[in-house]
């Protein structure tokens, strides 16, 4: 178990002091800091989170989780479904004065491609070549049809920086983008600082001068510096303060489903990290699944909104499919599955991003493990390093989710292909490739659904990862906002919220 010290007992009692504020700043806290900001290398949700009011992007994503127009107007495909021809909206500039037009759109698009450790390769991975057809129009020429790419540019593959900027060494510290925000200033751990841009086209929509966001992992913290003042919003709220968030009426308390998951991700192939019997034997990852009860999880940390998963398709998707019923725990069959093993006893680590909410997980999953006959140690760490060692296969298992996306293929296929960009675990199975490939042809949803159930059985046998609970967007407003509206997407939107009149 984790041993805390009496400096976090006074942390959770202290509220952050800060500099004098305008009453036209809107501070966000988040759960933990963002990683690089560059939406082509990036991976956090909290980076999404900044990227929401920094980058525009070529479509966007509704709050019915339909995509609409953004930076692109409108768009349309060939009869082949082998051409997506954008047009492009002729208003827009960058933070640094340049013009956005299909240059940028095809520049952007190529180092999307082509940057060594760019986090879009596999999204973006359909597209043959990109060719621009005058200053508004672009069109992408695929290698097959994509049923996937509209939504995968909804997102960070859609996201459009200043072209000048790629030859810099600042483009990750000091983004220039061509949102209703611009960057400001980034102090690591501390916070990111974006100040409106007033040559924003819709800038009169956006009524703070500033957007604050404040890396606090301790949740009990976030809540007292919302209750004192120096916060505006609350995101991944504690399940725990829900009520007295409820019965506060300086507070508001909003809850939505979302797309995302929490998982455990295994190394089953990186490294030497990945020799363990953990990472060689399905039989020992099937009995440490037999060990976790998702129920329990939901009951004691989530307090009923950290709805059990067994696979990353959530309840609300179309291709959420009931045959995979969630696991439950059984520690004789763990212990039987072991034994199968030839390995009564399994000793591993188990890393995770220090905040509350993942603490408590990871001391669950530990003693509910332990019955079983796992002797789990416990390895904290700030969340960005701990994503930076899972790519590097410096780990062996770790506590780790994704905030989801609205196509499934978003939710499965870079972590579980052989060369996917998010595949920790280097898990590779060449008939999972197949299948997965397969289904990003179709826009046909039973026959997606069919690939993707197949591919399914496959992984729950191999269990490369495994799937905690889905993700529920928990957020604490204050009461001096108006119009904060939460989307499925996770993402915090600042068009028409406005301060109390």
């Amino acid at each position: 178990m984790i041993k805390r010290s009496g400096f976090s007992a006074v942390l959770a009692v202290c509220v952050f002091t800060s500099q004098v504020t305008i009453a036209a700043d809107f501070r966000i806290g988040v759960q933990e800091d963002a990683d690089v900001l560059d939406p082509h290398r990036a991976r956090t949700t909290v980076g999404r989170m900044v990227f929401t009011s920094l980058c525009d992007k070529l479509v966007d994503v509704t709050d019915k989780l339909e995509i609409a127009p953004q930076l692109a107007s409108s768009w349309s495909w060939s009869a082949d479904n082998k051409r997506l021809t954008f047009k492009l909206r002729t208003d827009v500039q960058f933070h640094d004065g340049t013009k956005f037009d299909a240059t940028a759109v095809k520049a952007n698009l190529s180092r999307a491609l082509t940057l060594p450790d760019s986090q879009r390769k596999g999204e973006l991975g359909s597209i043959d070549r990109v060719e621009v057809t005058d200053p508004s129009t672009v069109v992408l020429s695929l290698k097959q049809p994509d049923a996937t790419l509209l939504a995968q540019l909804s997102d960070r593959a859609g996201m459009m920086l200043s072209p000048a900027t790629f030859n810099s060494e600042d483009v990750g510290r000091k983004p220039i983008c061509s949102g209703p925000y611009r960057f400001v200033e980034r102090v690591q751990n501390d916070r990111i600082v974006l100040e409106k841009f007033a040559d924003y086209r819709d800038a009169k929509d956006y009524q703070y001068d500033r957007v604050i966001f404040r890396p606090i992992p301790d949740s009990t913290v976030r809540l007292a510096n919302l209750r004192a003042g120096d916060l505006e919003l609350v995101e991944r709220l504690n399940p725990s303060d829900a009520e007295a968030v409820k019965v506060d009426k300086s507070l508001k308390f909003l809850v939505l489903s979302g797309l995302g998951f929490q998982n455990i991700v295994i190394n089953v192939g990186s490294g030497p990290r990945a020799d363990g019997p953990l990472g060689k034997d399905k039989l020992v990852r099937q009995a440490f699944q037999a060990a976790i009860g998702r129920d329990v999880i939901n009951e004691v940390i989530g307090h009923g909104h950290y709805n059990p998963a067994q696979h990353p398709f959530p309840p609300a998707s179309p291709y959420f499919d009931k045959q995979y019923q969630v696991t439950t725990r059984d520690v004789a069959k763990a212990k039987a599955l072991l034994a199968q093993a030839k390995q009564p006893e399994v000793a591993f680590e188990l890393s995770f991003g220090n905040t509350t909410i993942t603490a408590s997980l990871a001391e669950m999953i530990q003693a509910m493990a332990g019955e079983a006959g796992f002797k789990i140690s416990l390895r904290p760490m700030e969340f960005s390093a701990m994503l930076a060692e899972m790519q590097k296969g410096n780990f062996q298992a770790s506590l780790s989710g994704w905030s989801g996306r609205i196509d499934p293929d978003g939710n499965i296929h870079q972590f579980v292909t052989c060369k996917g960009t998010q595949n920790d675990s280097k898990y590779c199975n060449p008939d999972v490739d197949r299948l997965l490939n397969e289904a990003r042809l179709t826009p046909d949803v039973e026959a997606r659904k069919s690939l993707y159930n197949q591919a399914l059985g496959i992984l729950q046998s191999e269990l490369p990862i495994i799937y905690t609970y889905y993700s529920p967007l928990i957020y604490a407003v204050s009461n001096r906002i108006v119009d904060f509206k939460p989307y499925p997407d996770g993402m915090i939107r600042l068009r028409g919220v406005h301060p109390t009149k």
